[in-house]
């Protein structure tokens, strides 16, 4: 059992945390809006940030008036993440010196099912005791409904949990579930708090001081 001082369990984010994939995924949503002749630029992108893809669907509709797009998001993210992927810096030694401590660690992420499992192929299925996908609780992120699965999965209180995240979506969730928070912003508007450390880089983490 990890010690007390410890986090009873590490949630771990996808997207923009533990793999490159955020850059992705917006230039998913970047081609989509160039096709349609509108602008791209990083704060039109920004609201996207780890939104899932029925999310970023309802956006586009609503601000954009593209409609009907959630399949063709869903199927060019799924084919740029099985073209391969980037791992970000220090995740794979995060999650080992979790394993090393004890402490378990779940996938948390805002995408679907599919694109979940190529990544977690590609890190090693065995690094995560479990994992939660978009459309598998009954709200996705920023509610706390993912944070709260992957907690009760493990058996833990998320108020003892450590949540790693990446976007103000994100880190909305995690706070709202009771976790703490690591944060390694890969877009503005994450905030340094009671809960929340702000680093930049997982290279950067100490697991038994964070």
């Amino acid at each position: 059992m990890p010690s007390p001082a410890l986090p009873a369990a590490l949630l771990c984010d996808m997207d923009g945390t533990l793999v490159d994939t955020e850059h992705q995924w917006l230039g998913v949503v970047a081609a989509l809006l160039r096709e349609h002749g509108l602008p791209a630029s990083p704060a039109e992108l920004a609201p996207f940030a780890g939104a899932a893809v029925g999310s970023a669907a309802g956006l586009l509709a609503r601000e954009h008036g593209l409609t009907g797009m959630a399949e063709r998001l869903d199927r060019d993210f799924t084919a740029r993440v099985a073209a391969g992927i980037t791992v970000q810096p220090g995740a794979l030694r995060l999650l080992d010196r979790a394993g090393e401590l004890g402490i378990p660690a779940a996938l948390v992420t805002a995408s679907e099912r599919p694109v979940a499992d190529l990544v977690l192929a590609a890190l090693g299925t065995y690094r995560f005791a479990t994992s939660v996908a978009s459309g598998e609780t009954p709200r996705g992120k920023p509610h706390p409904d993912p944070y709260l699965a992957a907690a009760a999965a493990l058996g833990v209180d998320p108020a003892l949990c450590l949540a790693v995240e990446d976007t103000p979506t994100g880190a909305t969730a995690a706070l709202a579930a009771g976790c703490r928070l690591l944060a390694v912003p890969s877009v503005p508007g994450i905030v340094a708090g009671p809960r929340t450390v702000l680093v930049a880089s997982l290279t950067d983490v100490d697991l038994a001081t964070v």
